[in-house]
């Protein structure tokens, strides 16, 4: 997910926000200023508000740091952690590759319910703290509650599902039980499904019971776990499909390229229009990178500017994610986000381009993949 803020580095991670954690920040000041009401009465409307926003403030900060802790422990089992981002329904620590062993996988998955604990532990003693020092009970009611919603938080990503931290622990159990990375995953998949059909179902009988607004979270929350699952099953089907193969064995040898003096007019009238592809590496005088060009970004140069605009002014830079070894694992492409909804790798080798993974690309490397593996073998015709 595309981080809208950046907050900066913690232990040289990237840690950033979604436009989407206001939603959390709303969603946690409402429910404080229903609780310190009824819990601590008669105090002025300007301190509940102050009191709220302050515990909001603290159970992202929570949030965050429990994404935080998975991501450090990542980086320590020798996976490459590409940033934190805080989201509507949480957090994602984004892993460059998947966990070398059962072992690391557990422990990587374990990090973030265990610092939820630990956050749920500091917050009750900050507030039997606060009522022993005498200090405003409002602040107190409030630390107990983020204390309470640090340990449900815990509990509830322990449930065996996937994408919860729970599915985790239970793929890396089966893991080293089977041996057998993929029929591990498959099974926390399934059990996600499961899981979130569950959750699913209690929220339509809490809707139709009691017509109360918790029915609608839970069939939400029950959705989106069915959904990550199900996009989880797919990414390993695909991870299955692509071992064994190289980038090199997916991508688009050779591609169409242009100088980043040349053109607009010229390079679509010479290249874009009988070429097939809709990316186009872009090089500099000395033949290194220069960025990418989308025919899109081609399309909307202006007719009269054509002949004046460079392709190096429209050229989109390539981030070092995005550039890849033709004799590294195509596997790996599946954890990065196409960029531009397209892109997803410029092959490099010894400083030149050598070719290109698209999205394209990747689905027939994938469809090819399927047929192999459904084609009878033995024939004999």
């Amino acid at each position: 997910m595309r981080q809208s803020i950046r907050l900066g580095r913690i232990a040289g991670i990237p840690i950033g926000m979604h436009w989407t954690v206001v939603v959390i920040a709303a969603l946690i000041t409402d429910m404080l200023l229903g609780v310190l009401p009824t819990a601590i009465p008669h105090q002025s409307a300007g301190l509940y508000w102050a009191v709220a926003v302050a515990g909001s403030v603290l159970f992202i900060a929570a949030l965050a740091a429990h994404e935080i802790a998975h991501a450090i422990v990542a980086r320590r089992c020798g996976v490459q952690v590409r940033s934190v981002t805080l989201w509507a329904m949480g957090g994602i620590a984004e892993l460059a590759g998947e966990p070398p062993t059962a072992r690391a996988d557990l422990q990587i998955a374990i990090a973030g319910p265990v610092t939820s604990l630990a956050a749920g532990l500091v917050f009750g003693g900050a507030a039997i703290l606060d009522r022993s020092w005498h200090g405003p009970a409002v602040v107190t009611a409030m630390l107990a509650w983020l204390s309470m919603m640090n340990v449900a938080l815990a509990v509830f990503n322990l449930l065996p599902g996937a994408p919860l931290d729970g599915g985790r622990i239970l793929r890396g159990l089966l893991w080293k039980w089977y041996g057998d990375r993929q029929r591990a995953s498959r099974a926390a998949a399934r059990s996600g499904q499961v899981l979130g059909i569950g959750i699913c179902a209690i929220g339509v009988l809490e809707l139709l019971a009691w017509r109360g607004i918790g029915g609608l979270w839970l069939m939400l929350i029950g959705w989106f776990l069915v959904t990550m699952a199900r996009a989880e099953q797919q990414s390993d089907a695909a991870r299955e499909a692509l071992a064994g193969l190289l980038v090199r064995d997916i991508m688009l040898p050779h591609p169409d390229i242009g100088a980043a003096w040349s053109d607009v007019a010229d390079f679509t009238g010479r290249v874009v229009l009988s070429s097939h592809q809709t990316v186009f590496p872009i090089v500099s005088l000395g033949g290194d990178l220069a960025g990418v060009v989308f025919a899109g970004a081609l399309a909307r140069v202006p007719d009269a500017d054509r002949a004046t605009t460079r392709l190096g002014q429209i050229a989109t830079p390539v981030p070092s994610a995005y550039l890849a070894d033709p004799g590294s694992p195509a596997s790996s492409l599946l954890s990065r986000p196409p960029l531009r909804g397209q892109l997803l790798a410029v092959v490099v080798e010894d400083r030149r381009v050598t070719g290109l993974v698209t999205t394209e690309e990747l689905r027939l490397a994938l469809l090819r993949a399927g047929l192999r593996t459904s084609s009878p073998a033995g024939n004999g015709r």
